[in-house]
C-alpha cells in the first residue's frame, strides 16, 4: 500500500486541516477551538455535567478541566457541584459567556456551511455517514 492510500493518513490530514479552519475561525473571540466546541455544546444545553460535556465533546477528563479552568478564569462559566450528587460537577454558563458562546455558535454556522461549500449537499450526508459509521 502507497502512503497516500492510506486511510489513517487522508483523515489524519483532513482533520488537522479542518481543525486548522476552525482555530481560525473562532480566534478573534479569543478562545481556542476546543474551547469553542464546549462553549458551543453549552450554547445549545447549558447546565451540564462535566462527564456529559467529556463525553460530547470526546474529550478526556484531563484535557477537559484545563479548558474549563481556562474557561471560568476567563469569567465564562461556573462549575458547581450536582445538588443530587456531591461528586460530579455542573458547568453553566456565565452572562458573558452566554454571550460570547451565541457568536461563537453563530461562527460555528458560518464556518461549517463555508467549509463544506465545495461538496454538495447529497455529498455532505454520505461524508457525515461514513464519519459516523467509522466512530
Amino acid at each position: 500500500m502507497q502512503f497516500d492510500d492510506c486511510l489513517f493518513f487522508s483523515l489524519t490530514t483532513a482533520a488537522r486541516h479542518a481543525s486548522r479552519y476552525w482555530k481560525q475561525a473562532v480566534c478573534e473571540f479569543g478562545v481556542t477551538g476546543v474551547q469553542a466546541m464546549v462553549l458551543n455544546v453549552l450554547h445549545e444545553q447549558d447546565c451540564v455535567s462535566a462527564a456529559c460535556l467529556g463525553k460530547k465533546t470526546c474529550l478526556d477528563s484531563a484535557t477537559l478541566s484545563g479548558v474549563l479552568d481556562r474557561l471560568e478564569r476567563d469569567a465564562l462559566i461556573q462549575r458547581k457541584p450536582c445538588s443530587d450528587d456531591g461528586r460530579a460537577i455542573r458547568v453553566t454558563l456565565t452572562d458573558t459567556g452566554r454571550e460570547l458562546a451565541a457568536k461563537v455558535y453563530q461562527r460555528m454556522a458560518e464556518a461549517n456551511r463555508d467549509y463544506r461549500a465545495s461538496l454538495s449537499e447529497t455529498e455532505v450526508v454520505q461524508l457525515q455517514q461514513l464519519l459516523k459509521t467509522l466512530l
